[in-house]
């Protein structure tokens, strides 16, 4: 009897052990296990190259943290934050973005991380496009445009002769316009609606808030419409010498049989 329970105990151990090593079997292998931090970083670079971003950012995330305290781990935070970008991840972009300048203040690559970040938020299909696109200015995240100018002016601000902030400059230029000319659309479509103490205040924050862009004609003209509509003829006239002076050859004066119910922006 003893010798029996000793053969069930055994076939019951090498059963054991034959479903664990089964178990261990099925654990998935990680290719990249014996991986240099170099081969990684070039294999991410394969893929980024050629536009596998969802593949490049998993390799990267691994560099990250074989090759911790290093710059090639630096290299890699960014080119993550790139491969989100290329890839339509726009918020995770920007957090592995932020968390690089919170952690490396002083890294060399932090003006190129600026100006990616910028990058992210800028939507080029703003401003003066917008005729082409037909889309609305009031459809748009203002805000990510906002933030896009926050990017560019820290950039240009801190790291002038960084050989991004030229184009970082135009682009600040271009949101501006972008920001300005949505304000005048809102304020145009108050006025369309009959709310003309709307449309006045929306049109007077273009003109508070914005200085040389193209959309102050336009925000003036609905000043002086809208007080034209409420029966303030001596704003109305303060407004016209006010756009006659800064416009004198505005569209809107050569045009003043128009009204604002009219397409009037297509006279451009």
């Amino acid at each position: 009897m003893p010798s029996a329970k000793l053969s069930a105990l055994c076939y019951w151990s090498v059963g054991c052990a034959v479903l664990f090593l089964s178990g261990c079997s099925s654990v998935p292998v990680d290719p990249t296990a014996q991986w240099s931090p170099n081969k990684l970083y070039a294999e991410a670079k394969d893929e980024l190259n050629s536009g596998a971003y969802e593949k490049a950012v998993p390799l990267l995330e691994k560099l990250e943290g074989r090759a911790a305290g290093t710059p090639l781990a630096q290299q890699a935070q960014i080119d993550k934050a790139y491969a989100h970008y290329k890839a339509g991840e726009a918020a995770l972009a920007i957090a592995a973005l932020d968390r690089f300048l919170k952690l490396h203040p002083a890294s060399p690559a932090l003006d190129y991380a600026l100006y990616l970040k910028g990058i992210v938020n800028f939507n080029d299909d703003l401003g003066l496009f917008s005729g082409i696109t037909r889309q609305d200015l009031a459809e748009r995240d203002q805000k990510a445009a906002k933030d896009s100018f926050d990017a560019f002016r820290e950039l240009t601000t801190r790291f002038p002769a960084s050989k991004y902030a030229a184009d970082a400059t135009q682009r600040m230029g271009f949101i501006v316009n972008s920001l300005a000319q949505s304000e005048v659309y809102v304020a145009r479509y108050y006025f369309a609606r009959g709310a003309y103490l709307a449309a006045i205040n929306r049109a007077q924050t273009t003109l508070t808030d914005y200085q040389g862009v193209p959309a102050l004609e336009e925000a003036l003209f609905i000043t002086l419409k809208s007080y034209e509509a409420l029966g303030l003829t001596q704003l109305r006239d303060d407004t016209l010498r006010v756009l006659t002076k800064n416009y004198p050859q505005s569209t809107y004066l050569t045009n003043a049989s128009k009204t604002l119910n009219d397409p009037w922006w297509k006279i451009w």
